[in-house]
């Protein structure tokens, strides 16, 4: 069983109520404030979180780290909506993203976290998808998912997924407008949105001020750059020199040679 050791917390940041065992794991207790849109994302020491071309390299990247998986299932059983890429969708053809998929040593802690929360078994799985170029027989579809699309994108998936999942247009953009996705999301009265969506959405929504805290895994891995992409955590948006974006540590972890860390995100004034 997988156990988390605490090793810095700010004081005073909100515990909601988890049964023992999550509490145990995760070395304390976690909650939020609401609402709230959070991010999670493992990386290697020198930065890289994807690899292109390689399906799930989260994984690789993580060094199979078990605590990683907890982590990512709890802060799936405390989210009302889960964002998901186009790109993240389509590199992992049979994830469904619920708590107990991602860790399910613990799927009985979770499901009981969700009871105490008052909230149903699972998120809801949100796709985003400007051109609707996404897999209609992804099994999510037939699980039940939102997606989230343009114009073009209903169009091209009209008729084409299964009647669990619902498509709602947001404009005729060539893009999804991530304010008016996340504003759709609270509309649905979705107060803590996990996102999972890789590092180019990540950059649009940081670009937007969405993104209330990220959950960093840091893996004792370095994978280099060569001729192959590889991503960093952020990609397509630009912050230093032009603007200070920056974070406060709310909590540290570890589990061995693997850092779990907690910030809170916020801007500030341009460097001078």
């Amino acid at each position: 069983m997988t156990r988390l050791e605490l090793l810095y917390e700010q004081e005073g940041l909100p515990r909601d109520d988890l049964p023992d065992d999550l509490v145990g794991a995760y070395g304390g207790s976690l909650g939020f404030d609401r609402p709230r849109l959070y991010a999670n994302f493992v990386s290697t020491i020198d930065g890289v979180v994807a690899i292109p071309g390689l399906p799930q390299s989260n994984k690789l990247i993580s060094d199979g780290s078990e605590s990683d998986r907890f982590v990512m299932g709890l802060l799936r059983a405390f989210a009302d909506a889960v964002l998901i890429g186009a790109e993240t969708f389509r590199a992992s053809p049979r994830a469904l993203w619920t708590a107990e998929r991602a860790f399910p040593a613990t799927a009985e802690g979770f499901a009981e976290l969700r009871r105490r929360l008052d909230r149903p078994a699972s998120p809801e799985r949100v796709v985003l998808t400007g051109t609707g170029s996404v897999p209609p027989s992804h099994p999510l579809f037939a699980a039940g998912a939102l997606v989230l699309t343009t114009e073009t994108g209903a169009d091209r998936l009209d008729g084409h997924l299964p009647a669990a999942s619902t498509i709602v247009s947001l404009g005729d953009a060539d893009t999804v407008d991530l304010s008016a996705a996340v504003a759709a999301l609270r509309a649905r009265g979705h107060e803590l949105v996990l996102s999972e969506a890789g590092p180019q959405v990540f950059g649009s929504l940081l670009e937007a001020g969405l993104v209330d805290e990220l959950f960093l895994t840091v893996s004792p891995l370095i994978a280099g750059r060569g001729a192959t992409e590889r991503l960093g955590l952020v990609e397509g948006f630009e912050a230093l020199p032009g603007e200070r974006l920056g974070a406060r540590l709310l909590s540290a972890r570890r589990d061995r040679d693997h850092l779990f860390l907690r910030y809170e995100l916020g801007g500030g004034e341009p460097p001078g």
